[in-house]
């Protein structure tokens, strides 16, 4: 097995991609540690972010609220704004399951303004509608959607499920005009 982090990254993400999660998880850590060798913080912290996400979607969410914490204070250190926002999107599912949906729709919105700092008009579409999904199933349905719909609105090049709710906006403005 090879001990080079840039394969070992590409490995562990193809066996995540292939639902192999904890055979990602020790390659992604094997990189994780080449990286830590190699002084290259970023990558390091890319790595606790991919891994604290396994973590999330195999519901072992202690372990992924110490490594996405961690990626996102390293990317906040080097001033990587778009990964530390990128990571802020992967913590606010994780303090949904962990039960916190105040901090869960705080998280997404701190993401939010970053990406809008960063005029990334598509990812922060995509917070914005993460977290009016999240509003709208915590029964703020007004705040929800509000919320999606102004971050589908942002959506550069929509898919097609986005394309059919924009067509109904489309719809509910032709016919209330609002």
């Amino acid at each position: 097995m090879s001990s080079n982090p840039d394969e070992l990254r590409d490995e562990g993400r193809r066996l995540f991609r292939d639902g192999s999660m904890n055979e990602a998880i020790e390659h992604l850590q094997r990189a994780l540690d080449g990286y830590n060798e190699r002084k290259d913080s970023l990558m390091a912290a890319e790595m606790m972010n991919d891994i604290g996400v396994i973590h999330r979607i195999d519901g072992r969410l202690e372990q992924a609220a110490e490594m996405l914490e961690q990626a996102r204070e390293a990317f906040a250190q080097a001033g990587d704004r778009s990964r530390e926002a990128q990571t802020l999107g992967n913590l606010a599912p994780l303090y949904k399951k962990q039960g916190n949906t105040e901090r869960a729709i705080a998280t997404f919105t701190q993401a939010a303004d970053v990406f809008a700092e960063l005029k990334d008009h598509d990812r922060e579409g995509e917070i914005l509608m993460s977290r009016g999904q999240l509003q709208f199933d915590s029964g703020k349905r007004q705040d929800g959607m509000v919320s999606y719909e102004s971050g589908l609105k942002m959506i550069s090049n929509p898919n097609m499920n986005q394309r059919v709710a924009l067509f109904f906006l489309k719809l509910r403005k032709i016919f209330l005009g609002n």
